[in-house]
């Protein structure tokens, strides 16, 4: 009997210990990981911010107080700016610094509608400058965007280009 009890005493133990092991495994992979994210945001983050420097110099191209930069490609006949609770339909193609797409309504040839408060910031203060029919490429830094976020092709840090072209209002 006192080897069964021993054994059970151990069991739980041995149980604990691994419990505790695992935990400590998983937090020293996020700690990992959060340096390692930090230090590509920092490195985005200064590319971006050079990039926009020289971005200013291009013809035409406006910068708002928030550090949104946009060109304005195609002037649309539309006399109203959606608000921020307003529902837009748009067809959006969306690059990375280096050229490469992580998103376009474009190339699946399917219009996406969504409130104007439900994505980045700088979208939300973008498409608010539109009216139905214009079509604006946005620089978008990284603070309006997922900040030191990673989420698919997108690295932390990551400055945004988006064309848009905004199709409808409250359709």
């Amino acid at each position: 009997m006192p080897i069964i009890i021993f054994i059970n005493v151990w069991n739980g133990i041995m149980g604990k210990i691994f419990i505790v092991l695992v935990i400590v495994i998983i937090g020293g992979f996020y700690l990992y990981n959060g340096k390692k994210n930090k230090a590509i945001a920092e490195k985005n983050i200064t590319l971006g911010q050079v990039f926009l420097v020289q971005n200013l110099t291009e013809t035409n191209m406006i910068s708002t107080p928030s550090g949104l930069q946009y060109l304005q490609l195609e002037k649309g006949q539309g006399t109203i700016h959606p608000k921020a609770t307003d529902k837009v339909k748009v067809h959006y193609h969306g690059t990375l610094l280096d050229g490469t797409t992580f998103d376009s309504s474009v190339e699946r040839k399917q219009s996406i509608s969504f409130g104007l408060n439900q994505v980045i910031k700088g979208w939300t203060e973008g498409v608010q400058l539109m009216v139905v029919g214009d079509k604006t490429r946005f620089f978008i830094p990284s603070h309006l965007a997922y900040g030191n976020s990673a989420t698919g092709k997108i690295k932390p840090g990551s400055l945004l280009i988006f064309d848009i072209e905004l199709l409808g209002i409250n359709e």
